[in-house]
């Protein structure tokens, strides 16, 4: 498994500059269209830090987002939206009217949307870093899996074996804030479902997905 996989960072960018170019192509579209977009534009870790943003304010763990919360989410991230439109947003997914929405739903609607060939081989690479099973990738489970001697950086001396590995874990944390060290599935998902909008072919991904996990 490579996390320096140049592949990644391509399809990562050409994915935002698309997602820029719909946004501002004058066409209109719907709250859930424009959010997507506005995280995808960020590339993959867009919707990751709206994710870790929305849980940081979790405090009782209830998983339910009030309006406010939700207003104060989409501006700590800085998406360059109205709070007219975010309220708009907001009642979109509040399809109950109950005046709060369901943090992994919202997640769920809001993440590019894929097929289950591609959802099982993302799965596979998740269960197969979860070496001892507990539901979140650590560290100790990449120093399992991975070896970094042939990371240039490590034979050059420039980065320890925790530093690469570290540094691996923070690209599924969003990029900002939270950067505790672990991955949960459902990260893992979201940070893929980005770069499975960047590639149109079912079997192209699959076998980037078995490449960069030796699956």
């Amino acid at each position: 498994m490579d996390p320096s996989n140049g592949d990644l960072y391509t399809l990562e960018a050409s994915l935002a500059n698309k997602s820029l170019r719909e946004l501002t192509d004058g066409a209109d579209k719907d709250p859930i269209t424009k959010l997507r977009l506005l995280c995808l534009s960020r590339g993959a870790t867009g919707i990751l830090g709206l994710g870790r943003a929305f849980r940081a304010m979790d405090d009782d763990g209830s998983k339910a987002l009030n309006e406010e919360e939700f207003i104060s989410g989409i501006h700590d991230i800085g998406l360059n939206v109205t709070d007219d439109e975010i309220k708009q947003m907001f009642n979109t997914f509040d399809e109950d009217g109950s005046g709060s929405i369901n943090m992994t739903e919202f997640l769920l609607k809001l993440r590019p949307p894929m097929s289950q060939s591609r959802i099982s081989i993302i799965e596979q690479a998740f269960n197969k870093m979860d070496k001892n099973g507990d539901g979140v990738i650590t560290l100790v489970d990449l120093k399992n899996v991975y070896s970094v001697k042939e990371h240039p950086k490590y034979q050059s001396g420039d980065l320890t074996e925790d530093e690469i590995l570290t540094d691996f874990l923070h690209n599924f944390e969003g990029g900002r804030g939270n950067l505790d060290g672990k991955i949960t599935r459902e990260e893992f998902i979201n940070y893929y479902a980005t770069i499975s909008a960047s590639i149109d072919n079912d079997m192209y991904f699959d076998l980037m997905m078995r490449r960069a996990y030796v699956m």
